[in-house]
């Protein structure tokens, strides 16, 4: 029984990812990304992406993937615009201006952890035509799954990153839950990564121990992003616990079947929560996270009875029928009954 809810972070490796670092355990193999394994993973992502000049590296963390992606993608005196919630502004403690030399992260309002094409353009037209005093319009940078649990569908999508090419801006997709995306959408990788440039495709919060591919579609790019990697500490020496992480998640679309796993556990939660009067969802939940007010009394019951999850709003202690915001979300391991137990929690209150 698990009753943690706070991310799909602490949730565990999928046995299949278990067994395959079990077997790469075994005997030497040569450092630095020139393991058998590698090989393999390029070929994969690549047919995956249907990318088949794409470059492929490997990286331990999130934080990583991002921060390295949009150094890459901006010189320091430029911009990369994003939505204000996103994971690159709150959650990695200025990471993405440190790797690029002090980029400026230009936010951008959005209902829902969505940005409309009429808001990049705006944003766009402020940057056009300044002085050497301003910072200069640089990159985009998109989130699928939002930071709200919502998608962008294929259409707008398309539509955002065709503004932004329109202006010449090369396009960042932070996709930690890139597979809870395409299940949500029924689309296939190569559908939600088209006209991307840089693409952070998650692993770590879909069931393996702890590994994201960077896939770059320029190919001559590649030696500015593995000299980034190497000076920024992320270049693994004993590589091949990354690379058979990643193979063994995409074989047998392995990275499908636990984000489903995840995504159905959410819908499921979503069906219990709305039997509660007092519900309130605060963004549509599409994915595996969910935004919901809830009384202080329904919180403090379940996390008297053993819950964890996020509360957004505070403090946990005052009027008992005060809505506060809360983030649950479901790893690819939460099962009904988990949830029933969360569910019978908050109807004690």
């Amino acid at each position: 029984m698990s009753l943690n809810f706070a991310s799909d972070n602490v949730g565990p490796i999928a046995p299949e990812i278990l067994s395959a670092l079990e077997k790469a355990n075994s005997g030497s193999s040569m450092p630095y990304g020139a393991d058998p394994w590698m090989a393999d993973v390029r070929t994969h992502l690549r047919s995956l992406l249907k990318t088949p000049e794409a470059e492929v590296v490997l990286v331990s963390t999130g934080t990583a993937a991002n921060a390295l992606a949009v150094a890459c993608l901006v010189q320091p005196w430029q911009s990369v615009l994003c939505h204000k919630l996103a994971h690159i502004e709150e959650d990695e403690c200025g990471a993405p201006e440190f790797f690029s030399g002090g980029a400026k992260l230009v936010l951008l309002d959005g209902e829902h952890g969505r940005i409309a094409p009429q808001t990049l353009k705006r944003a766009l037209q402020g940057l056009a035509g300044k002085s050497v005093h301003n910072v200069q319009k640089g990159a985009l940078s998109i989130t699928n799954v939002t930071e709200a649990g919502t998608v962008y569908d294929l259409k707008q999508q398309a539509a955002l990153i065709a503004e932004a090419k329109a202006s010449g801006l090369p396009v960042h997709l932070d996709g930690a839950r890139f597979a809870n995306a395409c299940v949500a959408l029924d689309c296939s990788a190569a559908e939600l990564a088209q006209g991307v440039d840089l693409i952070s495709f998650g692993g770590t919060k879909n069931g393996c121990m702890g590994v994201e591919a960077l896939v770059m579609r320029d190919p001559t790019r590649l030696w500015e992003l593995e000299l980034r990697r190497k000076r920024a500490g992320h270049l693994w020496s004993k590589h091949r616990y990354l690379s058979a992480q990643m193979l063994a998640y995409l074989e047998n679309d392995l990275w499908l079947k636990l984000a489903e796993k995840a995504n159905t556990a959410a819908q499921y939660l979503v069906t219990q929560l709305k039997e509660l009067e007092e519900i309130d969802f605060v963004h549509p939940p599409q994915a595996n996270m969910i935004f919901a007010r809830l009384p202080r009394a329904k919180h403090k019951a379940a996390f008297e009875g053993g819950a964890q999850y996020y509360l957004m709003e505070g403090p946990k202690e005052g009027p008992a029928d005060t809505p506060l915001l809360c983030r649950l979300v479901c790893d690819w391991s939460k099962t009904n009954d988990d949830i029933d137990t969360l569910i019978n929690l908050y109807k004690t209150a």
